[in-house]
């Protein structure tokens, strides 16, 4: 194993301290992580929860972890992506600090569906304000969407930047949300995006 290779594990292995560090008393959130079914969220939350990937089957009833970002606790929620379960997710959308949402990259045809549903999420009154991140996964498949692509469809051109200030959002009463692309399988992109995450929260 080369150098960079161990650089690129032990900076995996820090990131993922960062959820699991126990931090005493601080403030605590709720995450949630949402998405149509096959997008990644289970694999998402089993890489963070046990550092390894497993094989899952698709979410049948909602999961509940504890993870740390930052000086935050959250209890964090995987509410599975098939129909019944997008039918529960109402139930979950109060008090929430944040929201994690994946989309498989390669299902062109259920984009327009993954959109449909993030914006009936963003245009709920429960979450107003709440920081969204949008993970499009699965980019180390050759049919993975662009980045361009993927903020295309779900009409996300105008998302609030990866670098803006958070205090100048909270000014302009503008909703903290941004695109990350990332492989779960590869443990790529999403370290950006739970750190673009630690900001606003």
């Amino acid at each position: 194993m080369g150098w960079f290779d161990w650089l690129t594990m032990d900076w995996f292995r820090n990131l993922l301290d960062v959820f699991r560090q126990s931090i005493g008393v601080g403030r605590t959130g709720k995450l949630l992580f949402l998405g149509l079914d096959n997008a990644g969220k289970t694999t998402l939350f089993q890489m963070l929860r046990d550092d390894r990937l497993g094989s899952n089957q698709p979410t049948q009833r909602p999961t509940k972890e504890q993870f740390a970002i930052g000086n935050m606790t959250f209890e964090a929620f995987d509410l599975g992506g098939h129909e019944a379960a997008r039918a529960i997710w109402v139930d979950y959308l109060v008090d929430v600090t944040a929201v994690v949402f994946v989309v498989d990259a390669t299902d062109r045809d259920r984009l327009g569906h993954a959109s449909y549903e993030l914006h009936q999420l963003l245009g709920s009154e429960l979450l107003v304000g709440v920081p969204f991140v949008i993970l499009g996964n699965k980019v180390d498949l050759g049919t993975a969407c662009s980045e361009m692509e993927i903020r295309h469809v779900l009409g996300l051109e105008g998302t609030s930047g990866k670098d803006t200030n958070a205090h100048e959002l909270r000014e302009m009463g503008i909703r903290p949300m941004e695109v990350f692309m990332c492989s779960v399988v590869r443990r790529s992109g999403y370290g950006d995006a739970f750190r673009w995450l630690t900001k606003y929260v």
